[in-house]
């Protein structure tokens, strides 16, 4: 069975930092066997939430634009890999209308009560958060986690670790950093290992 594997960049700067730490993440899931595809939102057509509460109704959010086929590939994926740069000490705005617009996943979870993920499906699959920052300081990322962890709990799937790297501006950039990418690459081959494992033997492997 062949893992999906789907990788998200919140970036709106093409190819810069955050969006290299994901191809090195997305590099590594594919040498593992993984089946990769990548969306960059900034290329994508979408607005934000309305705050209509029309999902809560009906279970579909109203607006009908890209992110409704991009929804269909997130529930479709194995792996999840969110990227997004710290903007002001938070995931970016491209990123944030994503996890807003999933406000119809949570109506269908805790008020229409139509959609449950097992503890089976959960365990199988596995988001990871991937970021970067100028900024040294240690507690850089974390206004980001409690969002992510959000739209993971949402989408079914195990928020399974981190791929960060801070202190941008000393390194310049994400090449000169000394582990960063070699890690993330890494961290895709191993989630992929996970991933086969427990849908093949329902048992983990992580280390």
């Amino acid at each position: 069975m062949t893992v999906k594997v789907l990788g998200i960049s919140g970036s709106p700067h093409r190819h810069g930092n955050t969006e290299t730490l994901l191809d090195a993440f997305l590099g590594g899931a594919d040498e593992a066997g993984g089946e990769v595809e990548k969306v960059v939102l900034r290329e994508l057509r979408y607005s934000a939430c309305r705050g209509c509460n029309a999902c809560h109704t009906h279970g579909i959010c109203v607006v009908r634009d890209d992110l409704t086929g991009l929804f269909k590939k997130i529930l479709a994926a194995d792996v999840l890999a969110l990227a997004s740069p710290i903007y002001s000490m938070g995931i970016t705005a491209d990123l944030k209308g994503l996890i807003d617009r999933a406000q119809f996943l949570w109506a269908r979870k805790f008020v229409i009560r139509d959609l449950y993920y097992s503890d089976e499906h959960i365990r199988a699959h596995k988001g990871v958060f991937i970021s970067t920052a100028g900024q040294s300081w240690d507690h850089v990322f974390d206004s980001a986690y409690p969002m992510v962890t959000a739209f993971f709990h949402g989408t079914g799937f195990e928020y399974y670790d981190n791929v960060i790297a801070n202190n941008m501006d000393e390194f310049g950039g994400i090449h000169g950093h000394p582990t960063a990418l070699a890690e993330a690459k890494e961290k895709g081959r191993e989630v992929i290992e996970e991933v086969t494992a427990i849908q093949t033997t329902g048992k983990s492997v992580r280390r």
